[in-house]
C-alpha cells in the first residue's frame, strides 16, 4: 500500500492533526491548547479543516504540565467523539518522565481505535530549547527541557509486546507505529513476523527529533525504500517532521505516496517566523498544498476502511465516562 510513482495520485490522503503533545510548553505559544475544554475545541476545528485522525494528548489545566491522567482524557475525548467524526488516536509515549503504566493508562481505560506507538527506546533530547526563552509561564518548564540531556525515552521489546498484546489483541486498536530511525523499521517488521500485528500498518516516519533521524531529503527516501522492502504493499506511509521541517518534508513525502501529520506537537509554526494560531491552520495549509498537487483528502471513514479499524462505535469513551462519574 505504499503507492509506486504510477499511481502515487490515485490515492486519498490521512491528514493527522498532533494537537497538543507533550514536546512544547506553554511558554512557547499562547495557541498551544491546554485545558481539556481547548484540547477539545481545537481539535473539533482541525477536524472541521480536514484532519482525519487525531492524535491526543493531555496536559494538567494548572500548569500545562503533560500529564497521563486518563480522567483528563474523559474530560475532552467525548466532546471531540460528539462533535466530529474523526478517529481519536491516543497517545502511548505520554510524556518523559512518565512510567511505561502510566504512559498506556489512558489508552487502556479509553479504548481507541487508534493509539501511537513507539518502536524502540531513544535519546530523545529537546533540551536545545530551554536556551531560546528567559521568561517561563511556569517554573518547571525550563527543568523538563533540560532534563533531556540525560533522559532516555524507553520502549523496550517487552515494552512494545505489551502495548500490542493488551490494546491491539484484547481491545482492538490499530496503531500509528512511531519510527524515529531506521532501526525501529527492522523492530516493527519482528513483530509483523511474529503475528503480533496484522496489516495494513500506519508507519509514522519521524523525522528532525535530536536522538533520532535527521531531516534530510536523502533521509526521507531511505526511510520509504527500507519500509518497502520491509513491508511490501502492507503498509500505509505517513510522515511527520519536527519545528520547521514540517511542511516541506511532508510536502515531499506527499509527491511520493505518503500520508501526511501536522499539529501544534510537532510544530508551532504556520511559516518562517510566524506562530500559527491554531492546529486547524496548519490542517489547511496543508490541505491547500495537497489538492494543489491534484490530491485527496481521506474523511474520516475513508480512513477507517483503508486502515481497516474496529470503528468509532466501538470504542470505550462512554463507558470509561460513566464510571469516572459514580
Amino acid at each position: 500500500r505504499s503507492s509506486a510513482a504510477s499511481d502515487v495520485y490515485k490515492r486519498q490522503v490521512i491528514i493527522t492533526c498532533a494537537i497538543t503533545g507533550s514536546i512544547h510548553t506553554p511558554t512557547m505559544s499562547d495557541a498551544l491548547p491546554i485545558t481539556p475544554d481547548e484540547i477539545a475545541a481545537s481539535a473539533i476545528e482541525a477536524a472541521g479543516a480536514g484532519a482525519a485522525i487525531l492524535h491526543l494528548h493531555a496536559r494538567d489545566p494548572k500548569d500545562g504540565r503533560p500529564s497521563p491522567d486518563p480522567k483528563l482524557f474523559l474530560e475532552f475525548c467525548p466532546k471531540i467523539k460528539a462533535a466530529t467524526n474523526a478517529v481519536i488516536n491516543i497517545t502511548t509515549g505520554g510524556g518523559h518522565n512518565m512510567t511505561v503504566e502510566q504512559r498506556l493508562e489512558a489508552a487502556l481505560a479509553l479504548k481507541p481505535e487508534v493509539c501511537s506507538l513507539n518502536m524502540g527506546s531513544l535519546n530523545f533530547g529537546i533540551f536545545p530549547m530551554a536556551e531560546r526563552y528567559k521568561n517561563w509561564k511556569h517554573e518547571w518548564e525550563p527543568q523538563y527541557l533540560q532534563s533531556t540531556k540525560e533522559f532516555i525515552f524507553k520502549n523496550t521489546f517487552g515494552d512494545i509486546e505489551y502495548a500490542m498484546r493488551t490494546l491491539g489483541q484484547e481491545h482492538g486498536a490499530k496503531f500509528e507505529f512511531e519510527c524515529y530511525d531506521v532501526g525501529h523499521l527492522y523492530t516493527l517488521a519482528h513483530f509483523l513476523e511474529r503475528g503480533l500485528i496484522q496489516p495494513p500498518l500506519l508507519v509514522q516516519t519521524i523525522f528532525g527529533i535530536l536522538g533520532g533521524i535527521g531531516a534530510d531529503p536523502e533521509n526521507l527516501v531511505h526511510m520509504k525504500r527500507i519500509a518497502d522492502k520491509l513491508f511490501g504493499d502492507q503498509y500505509y506511509w505517513s510522515i511527520l517532521a519536527a519545528g520547521r521541517h514540517q511542511m516541506p518534508m511532508i510536502t515531499m513525502g506527499a509527491l511520493m505516496g505518503s500520508m501526511v501529520r501536522v499539529g501544534l506537537e510537532d510544530s508551532l509554526y504556520i511559516g518562517k517566523g510566524a506562530l500559527a494560531k491554531s492546529n486547524a491552520e496548519q490542517v489547511r495549509k496543508i490541505r491547500t498544498v495537497l489538492e494543489t498537487l491534484s490530491l485527496d483528502i481521506a474523511t474520516p471513514d475513508e480512513a477507517r476502511a483503508m486502515l481497516k479499524l474496529k470503528g468509532g462505535n466501538n470504542v470505550g469513551f462512554e463507558a470509561a465516562a460513566a464510571v469516572a462519574a459514580r
